[in-house]
């Protein structure tokens, strides 16, 4: 497993991006996935700077993990913020008007929807978001 703290900030997403992509690139990675898990980084790394320790900042934490028998990425996001669980917000209704739809949503949909898991529980004061990819 490797890993990377960051502050947690925008700024700092396409540092975490780089990160994961290193790891990616050593595996031989479709770049699909690569494209899919990527843009999940941004919708989650996103999240936690403009969210989790608001009006505050804070550090978070980015762990890579690969299991070669299985072929499966695993990208785990680790904040001090508060305790936030993303899945269990109702879908949004992805045929409705935008005006209809309201603000928010559509980022943690995605990335439900392009990873084949993902998981959150909250343990020792940390948010810990899970995502896994088949590649």
């Amino acid at each position: 497993m490797k890993e990377i703290t960051v502050h947690a900030t925008v700024e700092n997403i396409s540092k975490v991006t780089a990160f994961v992509d290193e790891q990616l690139e050593k595996l031989a990675c479709p770049m699909k996935a690569q494209m899919q898990l990527d843009v999940a980084i941004d919708e989650l790394l996103g999240n936690i700077a403009h969210y989790a320790y608001a009006p505050g900042t804070g550090d978070a934490t980015v762990r890579f993990d690969f299991d070669e028998a299985a072929r499966v990425v695993s990208v785990t996001f680790l904040d001090s913020g508060v305790p936030f669980d993303p899945l269990v917000r109702e879908d949004p209704n992805v045929h409705a008007s935008a005006a209809e739809r309201g603000v928010g949503g559509l980022g943690i949909y995605l990335v439900k929807k392009t990873m084949d898991r993902v998981d959150y529980r909250y343990a020792d004061g940390k948010n810990i978001l899970t995502i896994q990819k088949c590649i």
